[in-house]
């Protein structure tokens, strides 16, 4: 089978997204599957008329194609135009757009079919366009060698600053024990939002946390591994997550994790009680939580052990893979 999968060129920096359609483009290709990657330059959700000019035209000719929906969602006459020419468009809507709600709407019911990454996604994007039919195909997740932690606990925050990523609130529950022993990272890309970026650095400097609190920019490879293998608790904060792929990848190393309620994280902390969720809206502080992790030998290592158990459950990449091939109706080559 052959898939033309369409991406985003204008989101440069490692986000869950974007991880999400390499790591699915991989598997996908492993379980038989002829995966054509497409970078789609433009002003996405929406871009300019040559932007979607362009979108057309990759679209073109494709017999089945998965459309990111930061590209697709906001350019339904290009998704109909393409269906009615018997091209199969599925949207891979990782989250609804903020804005655009009625091209969105025309775009979704265009397409063929359309996969989220969590079934929290599904939910809002059902609520907000009466969608019945949506494929949920979680993520996977990676082995990690497990984390070692450190003394005093070093605690870190992955996701690229944003303000929807709220690391300033982060700083200011870390600011609120630092009676008590710890070390931070912020670990993401400061090139995302460099406004934001800048409100993050002040922030930490503001509170006078410079010699605790690091701000790395974006990790890869053994710089990145080597936070994970430091950390003792994970935590993100998001006011809105599609699923937090950073929860499962923390999991992964055997690193308990704090998120917020009423976000997709929730979804990938599942049952696991390795961690927390906190409902900040009615006063959950992030403050209290992390004094109470700090000061409470017992529960960090109830939390690091349910970690490492949930650590040897996770799913893998393939399940996800196997899971949008037989959606597109092709079974996986190793199940046949």
């Amino acid at each position: 089978m052959h898939i033309r999968f369409m991406v985003p060129g204008n989101v440069r920096h490692g986000s869950g997204g974007n991880k999400y359609n390499a790591k699915l483009a991989e598997h996908l290709t492993a379980l038989g599957a002829d995966v054509e990657t497409v970078i789609v330059d433009g002003d996405w959700p929406v871009g300019s008329p040559a932007d979607r000019q362009r979108f057309a035209e990759a679209l073109d000719g494709g017999t089945t194609v998965i459309a990111d929906g930061l590209v697709a969602s906001g350019a339904p006459d290009e998704i109909a135009g393409a269906a009615g020419k018997g091209t199969k468009v599925w949207i891979l809507s990782h989250m609804a757009l903020a804005d655009h709600h009625d091209l969105e709407a025309k775009a979704l019911a265009a397409a063929t079919g359309i996969i989220c990454p969590s079934a929290h996604s599904a939910v809002v994007l059902q609520a907000r366009h009466g969608m019945r039919d949506v494929v949920v195909a979680r993520p996977g997740a990676e082995p990690g060698e497990v984390s070692q932690g450190s003394e005093p606990k070093h605690i870190v925050a992955v996701a690229a600053l944003f303000p929807n990523k709220s690391q300033t609130a982060i700083v200011y529950a870390l600011s609120a024990v630092q009676d008590l022993p710890w070390t931070a990272a912020l670990v993401g890309s400061l090139d995302a939002d460099p406004m934001y970026a800048a409100e993050v650095t002040a922030a930490v400097e503001h509170y006078m946390l410079q010699d605790r609190i690091s701000v790395t920019g974006e990790l890869t490879g053994e710089a990145f591994e080597d936070q994970w293998h430091k950390a003792d608790l994970s935590i993100l904060l998001s006011r809105s997550e599609s699923f937090g792929m950073v929860v499962t990848e923390s999991l992964a190393h055997g690193v308990p994790m704090i998120v917020r309620q009423g976000t997709g994280a929730v979804e990938a902390l599942g049952d696991t009680r390795a961690g927390a969720a906190l409902d900040v809206a009615t006063g959950d502080e992030p403050a209290h939580t992390l004094r109470n992790w700090l000061t409470n030998p017992e529960l960090q290592q109830r939390w690091r052990n349910n970690a490492l158990q949930a650590r040897q459950h996770l799913q893998g990449w393939d399940t996800t893979a196997a899971t949008v091939l037989s959606a597109l109706g092709t079974k996986p080559q190793s199940l046949l």
